[in-house]
């Protein structure tokens, strides 16, 4: 591949959009360390390495698009959590982020649990040697035959969704003569601060049964008297790329409410809490994450003192990171194709990937950074839009950035923070490939979910 540095044409416009970034950043040959994982690095003569590898020759061996994951800085996530919150409380990895075989036996070494929400997750869980009983199953719409594989398998927990699943999964654990634990997942009105279609607590949505009106309250009445059912605790999650704790003190306070009626009308209490994830990662540079150690403390914080108000004994804590752990790990590494200058707007720089490898920014409006990372430019910047090769206007990577003016066909680029639900989102629209997943660690790169190819694409296509 040919990867020429020179000058392709555009500056940066004298007259910028409205909505673009206030200004280019002071080095665009710096990596912001807030948005990289934690071994990347460049080299003296400007090319970007992970694990010790240079991108460039990533690129040579596995070709591009592809995701290159820093297995050194999962482990150093996972690992974190797992301490923050240390023996009395349950980590699960939430698998719909990105979920593997290597993924999988990564978790388990770090001594993390894992969360699936479907057959396909629980299949992949139990063949990469995941205990069953590490294992939660959620979803909102469990089909019978993946209730009696989580059943048959021994899951440690079944979230249940509906009042149907209540009783759904109580009949198949009584026919396959077992006792299913089981939380239940409700919502508690709670807004998150987050786009629309990834705020998961208020009660115009598809997930969990509703705290008001009684109907949580229910669903625990009528799931304590199922035999097949063993209840342990309640389950809240009020949404995704959460910044703000506000919103889990209310939900605390308000599931907290709940496990107090229930000890009140039925004598029990329910020894867990489960809050969810959606704690957030950081995207760009104006995103502020906390680090685990500050969650687990004000989390733990939050249920122990509603808690001692409500005169109950702490349940164990159980928390679902899933970006916040994958997500930082993987950068997405693209080729420059053609570099399109709009005068007096922005200039379109098109890879060789885009919504088919990561249809966030389409579907959530998502912000991402960008950076030349096969060579270093003193150019000067120029603003630019990151777009893919797909038949839609709206496949977009990266809206508005700073790129050097210099940037040429053949350039590598990347954009970090690329670890979660961008693999996992992944499509073969306009038959694209889905790119490869290449874990690098100590200098040494492996595929560890290997690129499609057009017989992949064929051997599904049986007309």
């Amino acid at each position: 591949m040919s990867r020429s540095a020179h000058p392709a044409g555009p500056r940066h416009a004298d007259v910028l959009p409205e909505g673009h970034p206030s200004a280019p950043p002071a080095d665009l040959n710096a990596l912001d360390r807030k948005v990289w994982a934690s071994t990347v690095t460049r080299t003296p003569d400007g090319v970007v390495t992970v694990g010790g590898v240079e991108v460039t020759t990533l690129a040579e061996e596995f070709g591009t698009p592809a995701y290159l994951l820093d297995e050194t800085d999962f482990r150093e996530r996972a690992r974190a959590w797992r301490t923050a919150f240390g023996p009395d409380a349950d980590v699960f990895y939430a698998g719909k982020a990105f979920l593997s075989r290597a993924v999988v036996r990564w978790l388990h070494d770090e001594g993390l649990n894992l969360d699936v929400c479907s057959g396909g997750e629980l299949t992949t869980a139990l063949s990469a040697g995941m205990p069953a009983d590490r294992i939660a199953f959620h979803g909102n719409n469990k089909s019978v035959e993946e209730i009696e594989a989580a059943v048959r398998a021994g899951v440690g927990r079944i979230v249940l969704d509906s009042f149907q699943e209540i009783v759904r999964v109580a009949h198949i654990a009584g026919s396959l003569g077992k006792r299913q634990r089981v939380q239940i997942r409700i919502t508690v009105g709670v807004e998150a601060h987050t786009h629309e279609f990834i705020a998961t607590a208020h009660e115009d949505q598809k997930f969990g049964i509703p705290l008001a009106g009684g109907q949580a309250a229910e669903a625990v009445r009528r799931a304590l008297q199922l035999d097949g059912l063993d209840v342990v605790g309640i389950h809240s999650h009020i949404g995704s790329q959460i910044f703000d704790m506000s919103g889990f003190e209310v939900a605390a306070h308000r599931v907290v409410g709940l496990l107090k009626d229930i000890r009140d009308e039925h004598g029990v209490e329910l020894p867990e809490i489960d809050l969810g994830g959606g704690l957030g990662i950081a995207y760009t540079s104006d995103d502020d994450p906390r680090e685990p150690h500050e969650i687990a403390k004000a989390l733990n914080e939050i249920v122990s003192r509603e808690c001692e108000r409500a005169q109950l004994s702490t349940p164990r804590i159980s928390v679902e990171p899933g970006r916040a752990i994958v997500g930082p790990t993987a950068f997405t590494l693209y080729e420059v194709g053609t570099i399109k200058p709009l005068e007096n707007l922005r200039t379109y720089v098109s890879v060789d990937g885009g919504m088919s490898d990561n249809i966030r920014t389409a579907l959530y409006d998502a912000e991402y950074s960008v950076a030349l990372v096969s060579r270093t430019s003193e150019a000067a910047p120029m603003l630019v839009r990151v777009v893919g090769k797909h038949c839609e206007s709206g496949d977009i990577v990266v809206k508005d950035a700073f790129l050097p003016a210099d940037l040429a066909p053949g350039d590598l680029i990347a954009v970090p923070a690329t670890g979660a639900y961008c693999r996992s989102m992944a499509s073969n629209y306009n038959h694209a490939l889905r790119p490869p997943v290449v874990a690098v660690r100590d200098g040494e790169a492996r595929v560890i979910v290997r690129r499609e190819t057009e017989e992949d694409l064929l051997r599904l296509d049986v007309g």
